[in-house]
């Protein structure tokens, strides 16, 4: 279904074995409740893919589709703004504003003058920092987003669309990460980052709990017999392990988790190589730019490490394939660079005897993908999924 293409793939050696709660489910049950309530909120589909089952020679694959999430045009418009939201009730708490605002009372501007001197920022590659910036814009404060220069302009515009200024740093997203935080504890701003480090779980944690809603809603949608086998996209690991974690409290440890990430920017499987985690050199020049990470998220890899059954590193080239393939089928299926790691992992696994042995993939296997954007740079999508002369 698309062609063979060198990958690489490693078992989880630690897979299975006990480790530290990262997301409590107290705090879900708040995040769900949480997004649930905000105007425009509803489950995003989940799509039956019987060609791409029928390629894979596996029972069923199932696609949700994260492009229409809240019109940002990807899954992190579940964890940045919420994380956001839960920033300014604490501060206004803590500055003795309000005890217990409500995202209501502050959408409605109930205590703007208090939320417009508070500033947010993070670093981004375009998904995120648009949450980010839609959540303040929602909410009432002031946003700073910091990209990396390989950012398209399409993305930038978009998170600029919020309200938010943009600053542009040289290098990669790990360096636009370091900058971000130096800023901020220059400013006295709030970092609102997906991705965790030693002395910055709380917001992080908070972004990941607001992304279990989206594998939630996936399993109140899935009918029958549980999935078997789950893929998804890597990064810094934030979704993943969101992903690997509300799987196992729907289904207990029967799904396997596969990490799928962009063969220059495998961070992940860099770590379960090395036992730790670990940094990868190099400018992470990949298509799949909201993969483009260097460095695993702290908390991330606390479940990851131990969560997920196996990790893949697959071409730039495959991401385009899985793009055209989704265009191209009737009907249509819309999804950006960074949505298809997943797919292009289950297809070249499923095309090769040893890897569908290694990852147990056989007739009667149930697949549960993630396609975790849309089109979110319209313009490079249309680039790469135009039609061959």
């Amino acid at each position: 279904m698309i062609p063979e293409r060198t990958y690489r793939l490693l078992l989880n050696r630690r897979h299975g074995t006990p480790g530290v709660v990262v997301l409590p489910d107290g705090g879900f049950r708040r995040a769900r409740a949480e997004i649930a309530s905000w105007d425009g909120y509803a489950p995003t589909p989940l799509l039956a893919l019987e060609d791409v089952a029928k390629a894979a020679r596996v029972a069923s694959v199932q696609w949700k589709d994260e492009g229409p999430r809240f019109g940002l045009g990807s899954f992190k418009a579940l964890g940045g703004a919420y994380a956001v939201l839960r920033l300014l009730v604490t501060e206004l708490a803590r500055r003795g504003v309000t005890n217990a605002a409500t995202s209501a009372e502050l959408a409605e501007g109930a205590h703007k003058e208090a939320t417009q001197g508070i500033t947010v920022t993070c670093a981004t590659d375009g998904n995120h920092g648009r949450s980010v910036a839609w959540g303040a814009q929602r909410f009432g404060c002031r946003c700073v987003i910091f990209v990396h220069e390989t950012v398209s302009q399409g993305r930038r515009d978009a998170i600029a669309k919020y309200g938010a200024e943009i600053r542009v740093v040289p290098g990669t997203y790990d360096d636009a990460v370091r900058a971000a935080a130096q800023t901020a504890e220059k400013e006295a701003w709030f970092v609102v980052s997906d991705t965790s480090y030693e002395g910055y779980t709380e917001v992080p944690r908070d972004v990941m709990q607001g992304y279990r809603v989206m594998a939630d809603e996936a399993a109140e949608q899935w009918t029958g017999e549980a999935p078997t086998h789950v893929f998804i996209q890597g990064g810094v690991g934030g979704l993943a392990a969101a992903v690997t974690i509300q799987v196992r409290a729907r289904y207990g440890a029967g799904p396997k988790v596969i990490v799928a990430e962009p063969e220059k920017a495998a961070c992940l499987l860099a770590s379960a190589e090395a036992g730790e985690a670990v940094s990868v050199p190099g400018d992470l020049d990949t298509l799949m730019a909201g993969l483009a990470c260097g460095e695993p998220s702290l908390l991330a890899w606390q479940e990851l490490e131990r969560g997920a059954f196996a990790f893949m590193a697959v071409p730039d080239e495959s991401a385009v394939d899985c793009m055209k393939l989704l265009a191209r089928r009737k009907p249509g299926v819309v999804a950006g660079e960074s949505a298809v790691a997943g797919l292009a992992a289950l297809l070249l696994a499923a095309a090769d005897p040893m890897s569908r042995a290694i990852l147990g993939l056989d007739a009667q296997s149930r697949v549960l993908l993630f396609g975790t954007e849309g089109a979110t740079d319209p313009e490079l999508y249309e680039s790469l999924t135009r039609l061959d002369d």
